[in-house]
């Protein structure tokens, strides 16, 4: 971390970590170093290290940078996708044999990555109610487990999971702990202050924050344990581009201010839904009958920009509303300044159909933008009728 952003507060290492002016230019936005190869001053005498752009690359290593110091951690490292460093992370700490604890409501991509690879490799997993600590602990002493994974919110059902409770679980059982942050970002949530191992983003989302890259990242509080990750990382090489690094750097800059403004909204979207006479429920950790609330308050700094809602018409209710709205957009992904609107069961989370994880047909997941609330409640309230 430059000694600009040193000890500094959440906003000014958004905007400052990993990012002092150019030292040949001057320039205070990072240069995109759009370069596959770097000249050596001799023989194996790299120039600050750098020799090619699969191993390192200036821009990726401002976002890296950044990322580990938004985050608390000693590494970070940029990815090409969310999904390339899940798979980086659990190939690192993971041998055929091996046993993973993840949630019965875990993203769908997730969940296809244990299903359909990793059970190829040997590695086993079982879905757990990761919220209920006692059913965490139940499913460790059954079968040891080297990794528990949680999602703090889940997708799509916004469970939340007591951080710092389950890290205590996982040092009694020698387990690792990952948790994946990208619904909450570092900006309302960090993991490894909490107790966890490793932190793991889909960077396309909050962080871009802009629906106009695709990224991911980990970032760990053992060095050790970063080193690893680099050498497989540079060994399979699913890295993050220059540009693609430049975007994520750019959308970081304003994460608090949009998270702000995602919570506020997301918490007026809620408030109108649960009083909606054509909704069954509405899960959202900032209402305080949501379960998970009190644990929420107390790990994070506010409760994100992610609503989701049962209809009481059910599938075919929620898929006509999906088709209804005009400000939210129908589609996939999330964390973006424009709001989305989805259908879990048929989109997002198909690949769960028929497992374990399989979510309720009657759900909607809103990815709550930054646009005008009254704008956001007035689009819902048409589309519900």
């Amino acid at each position: 971390m430059s000694e600009k952003a040193a000890g500094h507060g959440f906003e000014t290492l958004a905007i400052h970590a990993g990012q002092e002016p150019d030292p040949t230019t001057g320039a205070v936005v990072p240069p995109i170093y759009q370069t596959s190869t770097y000249a050596q001053d001799g023989v194996g005498g790299l120039r600050n290290g750098y020799e090619y752009s699969r191993s390192a690359n200036p821009t990726r290593t401002a976002l890296e940078e950044c990322l580990a110091a938004l985050e608390g951690g000693t590494r970070a490292l940029a990815f090409s996708a969310g999904m390339a460093a899940e798979d980086c992370l659990l190939r690192t700490i993971c041998q055929p044999g091996d046993h993973v604890l993840i949630p019965h409501d875990a993203y769908g991509g997730t969940y296809r990555l244990f299903d359909k690879v990793l059970t190829r490799w040997n590695v086993s997993y079982r879905p757990v109610p990761v919220s209920d600590p006692k059913a965490v602990r139940r499913a460790l002493k059954d079968q040891p487990a080297r990794v528990v994974w949680v999602e703090t919110p889940t997708n799509p059902l916004l469970s939340i999971v007591d951080i710092t409770a389950m890290a205590e679980l996982c040092a009694d059982a020698g387990a690792l702990l990952v948790v994946d942050n990208t619904f909450a970002s570092p900006y309302l949530q960090n993991p490894l202050a909490l107790g966890a191992d490793a932190v793991v983003h889909s960077t396309t989302k909050y962080l871009g924050g802009h629906s106009d890259v695709v990224g991911g990242a980990i970032v760990v509080a053992d060095p050790e344990l970063g080193e690893r990750l680099a050498f497989l990382q540079n060994a399979t090489g699913a890295v993050a581009g220059p540009f693609d690094a430049w975007l994520t750097l750019r959308g970081i800059k304003t994460l608090a201010v949009r998270m702000d403004r995602h919570s506020q909204n997301a918490r007026r979207v809620a408030d109108m839904l649960a009083a909606h006479p054509r909704v069954a429920g509405v899960l959202y950790p900032g209402l305080p009958q949501h379960p998970g609330h009190e644990i929420a308050a107390k790990q994070m700094r506010g409760f994100g920009g992610m609503v989701s809602v049962r209809l009481r018409g059910g599938e075919a209710e929620a898929v006509a509303v999906c088709g209804r709205t005009k400000v939210f957009t129908l589609g996939e992904s999330l964390g973006g300044v424009e709001s989305l609107i989805e259908h879990p069961a048929r989109m997002t989370h198909a690949s769960v159909t028929g497992s374990p994880l399989e979510v309720p047909g009657d759900l909607i997941r809103l990815s709550v933008g930054i646009e005008s609330a009254e704008d956001l409640l007035e689009d819902l309230r048409s589309a519900l009728g």
